[in-house]
């Protein structure tokens, strides 16, 4: 046995001896430790500017189309919020210019309140940077993100620094910075003024300082104008500026917006409301809304006081009655303070809010709309022939108060077939487009660039043949065109999205709003609509969301989550529209048919009472004028008018009453069916100059 001890032994002494000199285990754990130390060395802090730099496209700037719109749209947002804060009615000027290959300029000004100038760089050059992240109350922004990532986009892809322009006050100077984000450090870079921006004077002198610099800027008494030049691709109809613009002064009819394209063609809304929309209050967040760490972290950061108080200061909706349930759930004394209390305490205060009934939060935070403003918005922008809106009650979703509105718009016939051969002929004369096909486009809203290709081909026109340049029997044939082709039949329900008044041109699929118009069976309310998809005809939805946060899907903000809330009060909305669409439409077609009844009866009564006249020896005249008689009554439905409310003009119990929250009007005079060019005549210019 001690052998075999002695020999196990021997090998062993023999590998630790061999494991020493060789030295490998060593110079792997020594080879470890280097590594450690390498990857401990390249552990760095990422800046949110450099982290949104490499990955854009999750704040909308994944290819040049979205890039436009999204920069357009987070600026026009801006403004709008600054204008409403401060009081005022927003007018707003919009310019795209193109200025090379794949590239444009944009530049957004508004008649605002103007910005204080150290406030400049840090909104335009710092991202994460705003005042409305941590206030529960209705805003367009959110997370400070968006106008300086367009700036930075737009240095990335150009070379070219951000411009800003404000001013606060006609008595004090104009601040102008020219601006570029350190990514690195995630702050602003100012190039102008050595580092300082520059001030520009009031007055002539300052006038002339923006002349000789080439400084963009419409000569208001404040405001404030951002220029960025960016890589992109400017593109009509769906998700285009276009149409962003559009839809954005039907949410916000109290905006006058000025819109100059690419092509300089110049785009007028004006406002039809000249109210500003209430201000939203700001609240607390509602214990429904608050997870687990976050109660725990506000526990931690709280001033020194009891957790009954704790309670009913940082949440809104609890009283001391609540508060006192929610300790008691707890197992807390009420009066302990919250210094003293773990996250061991903090998850049963949470469990308790979960089981205790707490009154919703209060909607004065948000700001609806309101039916009689969707109403004018629609009919202001979009042709129609009835329109109707609903509001719905104000509804929470984990403890978030919102509300929803839908808007709807029933065209009958294009704008193309309400038009005269004289007004055709002056509307060539005056429009500055460079081929008819853009005319068509540019003049008859709603008509789209399919519709205006079967015009154009109907007509037996070259593509790119100017307007100018047509010849009688060419002006002829398009008059034929426009006048037979129809150019709604296959045509799609268009549906608008908006969240907190700002239109949602991407992601539709994705979107709650779309998957419930979706859902709806629009078969029931006169509308043919196939399995899964969009009804069809011409109909416009909008689909309006106002809440304190809005659950977007993503950081581009371009679509809403399935919250089941949500969609239950989105259904309700598209229910209550629908309705009266439903009866507007049975009634039309009553009418219609009993019209078509009674051209069968007029034809055929001379006949008829000519030949009872033969048979019975009765005079003729009598006989026809009784059986007229009769035939208006049986089709009196066909004399039938409405007014602008859906109401019969001659008061009967028994007929149609659509409500107060409809409006019909006669497609043919729809003032928003054709963009008309104001043509100045001579000596106009010098008159209004003098005045």
């Amino acid at each position: 046995m001690a052998k075999t001890t002695s020999r196990k032994k021997k090998p062993a002494t023999r590998t630790a001896a061999a494991s020493t000199s060789n030295g490998t285990p060593a110079r792997k754990a020594s080879r470890r430790r280097s590594d450690a130390k390498a990857m401990a060395a390249n552990q760095k802090e990422i800046s949110v500017s450099e982290f949104f730099a490499k990955n854009r496209h999750l704040l909308g700037f994944d290819n040049p189309r979205k890039a436009l719109l999204t920069t357009v749209k987070e600026a026009v947002d801006n403004s709008l919020d600054a204008c409403e804060e401060a009081g005022i009615l927003p007018e707003i000027w919009v310019h795209i210019e193109q200025t090379g290959n794949g590239r444009y300029k944009v530049g957004i000004q508004d008649n605002g309140p103007g910005i204080l100038k150290k406030q400049i760089p840090l909104i335009f050059g710092k991202l994460l940077y705003g005042s409305k992240f941590h206030r529960l109350r209705q805003s367009r922004g959110q997370q400070g993100i968006g106008i300086s990532a367009a700036g930075m986009y737009g240095v990335q892809t150009t070379g070219k620094p951000v411009k800003i322009i404000s001013k606060v006050s006609p008595r004090k100077p104009a601040h102008y910075y020219e601006i570029q984000i350190d990514t690195k450090k995630n702050e602003p870079k100012i190039l102008n003024g050595r580092g300082e921006g520059v001030d520009i004077p009031p007055g002539d002198k300052g006038a002339k300082y923006i002349e000789k610099h080439g400084i963009e800027w419409v000569d208001q008494p404040h405001g404030t104008r951002v220029t960025i030049e960016l890589e992109a691709k400017f593109v009509r109809g769906r998700g285009s500026v276009d149409e962003y613009l559009q839809q954005t002064a039907i949410a916000n009819p109290h905006i006058t917006l000025h819109y100059i394209d690419p092509e300089d063609y110049e785009y007028e809304y004006a406002r039809s409301a000249e109210v500003l929309p209430p201000e939203p209050k700001e609240i607390k967040p509602h214990p429904y809304g608050v997870e687990v760490g976050r109660l725990a972290q506000m526990l931690e950061e709280s001033d020194p006081m009891s957790i009954s108080e704790f309670l009913r200061s940082k949440f809104s909706r609890v009283t001391p009655a609540v508060a006192r349930k929610l300790c008691e759930g707890a197992k807390v004394k009420p009066r302990v303070g919250v210094r003293k209390l773990d996250r061991s305490h903090a998850d049963a205060i949470y469990q308790a809010i979960q089981t205790t009934k707490i009154s919703a939060p209060a909607t004065d935070c948000i700001c609806p709309i309101g039916e009689d403003l969707i109403l004018k918005g629609l009919h202001h922008v979009v042709p129609g022939e009835f329109y109707a809106a609903a509001t719905r009650p104000p509804a929470v979703y984990r403890g978030n108060p919102f509300q929803i509105e839908v808007g709807l718009a029933y065209g009958g016939s294009a704008p193309t077939q309400n038009v005269t051969m004289d007004l055709l002929v002056e509307l060539l004369e005056e429009t500055d487009t460079r081929t008819v096909r853009q005319f068509l486009i540019h003049t008859f809203n709603g008509l789209g660039g399919e519709g205006a290709d079967k015009i154009v081909k109907a007509a037996s026109l070259k593509t790119r043949q100017a307007p100018s340049g047509l010849k009688p029997k060419e002006r002829e044939r398009l008059f034929d065109a426009m006048k037979n082709i129809n150019v709604a039949e296959g045509q799609q329900m268009e549906v608008m999205r908006y969240a907190n008044r700002v239109p949602l041109q991407f992601q539709q699929a994705a979107c709650a709003v779309t998957q419930t118009v979706v859902g709806t069976n629009w078969r029931g309310y006169g509308l043919s609509q196939s399995r899964g998809g969009l009804p069809k005809g011409p109909v416009s939805i909008m689909v309006h969301i106002a809440s304190v946060w809005v659950p977007f899907t993503s950081e581009s903000k371009e679509a809403i989550a399935s919250y089941p809330e949500i969609q239950k009060e989105i259904r309700l909305g598209l229910q209550a529209v629908g309705r009266k669409l439903g009866m507007y439409l049975r009634r039309r077609m009553k009418v219609r048919q009993q019209s078509d009844r009674r051209e069968i009866f007029m034809r055929y009564l001379k006949e008829v009472s000519s030949a009872v006249s033969t048979i019975n020896g009765v005079q003729q005249e009598e006989l026809y004028d009784e059986l007229l008689k009769v035939a208006k009554k049986v089709t009196s439905d066909a004399d039938m008018k409405l007014d602008d409310r859906g109401r019969p003009i001659e008061e009967d119990p028994t007929q149609l009453d659509l409500g107060d929250n409809v409006l019909i009007v006669d497609p043919a005079e729809h003032e928003a069916a054709i963009n008309r060019v104001e043509v100045v005549e001579e000596g106009e210019d010098e008159e209004y100059e003098e005045e």
